[in-house]
């Protein structure tokens, strides 16, 4: 009897998926961060306000 037992390697990331995945986290971050930094205190403040409400977390 001859048995033949294929083994199912799992598929690899690339390296070009990798760094696609690295730029695509740093221009979220650098976005992220330049749209906070020009946005008004106030309107961060209630973004970040109805956010507490809408999670339930009590926040005064």
């Amino acid at each position: 009897m001859n048995t033949n037992v294929k083994a199912i390697a799992a598929p690899q990331t690339s390296e070009r998926s990798n760094l696609l995945t690295a730029a695509f986290a740093v221009l979220m971050g650098v976005g992220i961060i330049f749209v906070t930094g020009h946005v008004q205190a106030a309107a961060l403040h209630d973004a970040a306000h109805d956010v507490r409400h809408a999670t339930g977390f009590p926040c005064h």
